[in-house]
């Protein structure tokens, strides 16, 4: 006979009530959205917060507000712009209050669709491009890194997602764990699968990949430095042999000591990096 009491021993996971972690959630939720040059909207700062930390709305009830929000506001580009940092930094805020994770190359996909649904279009979110793209970067004085053929990217991130797999991170030295994470961390990032929003994905799949390895991560650094992040990521991934320039994962490095030992690594803005490396 099956035992009924062992069938209803599992119980549901709440979101945090401390008002204090609530609030590292949304700051680096916010940080994130700072790669794009985005800002929250006053209405989610002042009006909405306050309430939510005070365990008087959930997730899904700041979202709600905020869909009946911006239906009341004409669609220029002040509006929409906040309106994606609102929505991503809720959506980012609440995937980092939660404990559910598979590490897998669908929870990507899974975590693009979550963030970036009505804000990207509908043929973007949660799929893989279909084109090969490019992107100028400031801090390569408007050169781009090589993403991945579009057609390879399914393969490119199974062998990245197998090969991270293998290791033994109980046995390793933490330095040497954080070279690895580094260097996983570009490698998909490289890959670069989604046609927008692959910088805020990877950050939020490695927060909740460290978290589920058992990690405290020191939210901060995504918080105050996110740009710095992806200044890291795109120095990590190219290589200019006629500029004597190779690729380095020494920022990304320098960033992740931040993040899990409380480093306190000065992370150069995109101005410092150029005179570096320029």
């Amino acid at each position: 006979m099956t035992d009924r009491k062992n069938e209803e021993n599992y119980q549901e996971i709440e979101e945090t009530i401390n008002p204090e972690q609530k609030e590292k959630y949304w700051k680096t939720g916010f940080g994130l959205n700072k790669i794009d040059l985005l800002d929250p909207s006053e209405y989610l700062t002042e009006t909405l917060l306050p309430v939510h930390f005070a365990g008087r709305l959930s997730y899904l009830e700041v979202e709600q507000a905020l869909v009946n929000h911006y239906k009341t506001l004409p669609k220029d580009d002040q509006n929409q712009r906040e309106r994606e940092c609102d929505f991503v930094s809720t959506r980012i805020a609440s995937l980092l209050d939660n404990s559910g994770f598979v590490f897998s190359p669908a929870s990507l996909k899974g975590i693009h669709r979550y963030l970036f649904k009505d804000i990207l279009p509908e043929k973007w979110v949660g799929k893989f491009r279909e084109k090969n793209i490019y992107k100028m970067e400031p801090v390569l004085n408007g050169e781009t890194v090589t993403y991945a053929n579009y057609f390879m990217i399914e393969d490119t991130l199974g062998y990245d997602f197998d090969t991270e797999r293998k290791k033994k991170y109980a046995g390793m030295e933490i330095h040497e764990t954080i070279k690895s994470m580094a260097a996983f961390t570009s490698s998909i990032w490289q890959v670069h699968p989604f046609r927008e929003g692959n910088t805020r994905t990877v950050a939020v799949f490695m927060v909740q990949y460290l978290n589920d390895l058992g990690f405290t991560v020191n939210n901060a650094p995504f918080e105050k430095h996110a740009s710095y992040f992806r200044n890291a990521l795109v120095r990590a991934n190219y290589t200019n042999l006629a500029k004597k320039i190779d690729s380095t994962d020494s920022y990304l490095i320098k960033f992740y000591e931040n993040l899990l030992l409380h480093a306190d690594h000065i992370l150069l803005d995109q101005e410092e990096f150029l005179a570096k490396e320029g």
